[in-house]
């Protein structure tokens, strides 16, 4: 099971991070993906987190602005969001993978498991 928390309504430039908690298996056994999607538009690939947290895959649109990581120990993935923009609101999920790279993760935007998601909404 994946657990997001983190999410909620901050003004444009401010910044959030996302948790993903994971229990009923052992995170480092699986890449992470963080994915978002809002109203009206396609599921984006955000982040993906390689099983040992050494490699992380990005989305042009974040890159700079987002760092994704794994805590392993703690079975809890992360996402840094910094310098949000109105064009980030959407949902965002993550996503557990043991057999998909973290790379074909994001390429394809799939995984086995998925959380319910967290609402991120930049306004002013």
């Amino acid at each position: 099971q994946l657990m997001e928390s983190g999410g909620g309504l901050v003004q444009p430039g401010a910044s959030l991070t996302l948790s993903c908690a994971v229990s009923g298996f052992t995170l480092s056994h699986y890449n992470i993906g963080w994915f978002r999607q809002a109203p009206g538009k396609e599921r984006e690939a955000v982040a993906c987190i390689s099983k040992n947290g050494g490699d992380t895959i990005y989305a042009d649109s974040v890159k700079g602005r987002f760092t994704g990581s794994k805590a392993n120990d703690k079975n809890t993935a992360y996402l840094q969001m910094n310098a949000l923009k109105t064009e980030d609101t959407a949902t965002y999920f993550c996503a557990a993978d043991a057999a998909l790279d973290h790379g074909n993760m994001c390429l394809r935007k799939r995984a086995y498991y998925w959380g319910q998601g967290t609402q991120v909404t930049v306004s002013s």
